[in-house]
């Protein structure tokens, strides 16, 4: 069975009640998690957490607001590249990085491993591709993080084979199934948060555990139904779909047939 490798590459703070209404109006801590996905000898990584390329793409113009707005906890020992050494990999032990979608502090340290395939949302990358200026600031995508080459050894997960899941993870029917993974590893759409946003059902010897990304900032999100602050629609890529998200996470939960893990999990 697959195994997750968990790794936390710096945090941000916000208001908790942005993230989950009716929270109290304390600024709360939101780590940026990364994961390390393994089958057999075949290694992949699921997004890239923060990086110094954060800091240095966001030091002036416009994209400084992202980092006034939410601000960002980072040091260079926490690099997703460094914390992976210490286990004794490097870039050549790893298959590809999986991008759930494009905010910054999930893609920050892609050009640590720009060498490698890189493996995203067809429909995520085309409708944010081209974004500059305010309008990437308000999908929180900072176009300088992505590595110059990187449309070169980039892979759509709709090009990637169908395949069903088990009746005990309903709502969900089907996902994409990663190359290599021997079917362990299923990555299947959760829209609304981001264009493209991407989730991934992952069966270790514990049982199924679903990534689900950005779905949620907070379990009791979906555990009660209680989503962000009105204001979080502002920057979310559509509303109603994450909402729709939110309850098959809610029914998924209920089932009890998988463990859901949020990025952002923090202290609310």
């Amino acid at each position: 069975m697959a195994d997750i490798t968990t790794f936390e590459i710096g945090y941000c703070t916000h208001l908790g009640c942005m993230a989950l209404r009716g929270s109290a109006m304390r600024s709360c801590k939101f780590p940026s998690r990364a994961y390390l996905l393994t089958v057999g000898d075949r290694r992949w990584l699921w997004d890239t957490g923060y990086a110094s390329h954060f800091q240095h793409y966001t030091a002036s113009g416009i994209f400084r607001l992202y980092r006034q707005v939410t601000p960002v906890y980072f040091e260079p020992q926490q690099a997703l590249s460094k914390q992976l050494h210490s286990l004794g990999l490097n870039i050549n032990d790893i298959q590809a990085v999986i991008i759930s979608h494009f905010h910054a502090d999930h893609i920050a340290g892609l050009r640590d491993f720009s060498p490698l395939n890189m493996i995203c949302s067809g429909e995520g990358w085309q409708q944010t591709r081209d974004l500059r200026g305010i309008a990437a600031l308000r999908r929180a995508f900072v176009p300088g993080l992505i590595p110059e080459d990187f449309e070169s050894a980039l892979q759509f997960v709709e090009s990637f084979p169908l395949q069903g899941l088990p009746a005990e993870l309903a709502p969900f029917q089907q996902g994409y199934v990663l190359p290599g993974s021997a079917g362990q590893i299923i990555i299947v759409p959760l829209p609304g948060h981001a264009a493209g946003h991407l989730g991934v059902f992952v069966q270790t010897d514990a049982g199924w555990t679903l990534l689900a990304s950005d779905a949620a900032w907070s379990p009791l999100n979906y555990q009660q139904l209680r989503g962000p602050s009105r204001l979080a629609n502002l920057i979310m890529d559509n509303p109603r779909s994450y909402y729709q998200t939110l309850e098959a996470l809610n029914q998924l939960h209920r089932g009890g047939a998988a463990e859901i893990r949020l990025c952002h999990e923090g202290d609310l």
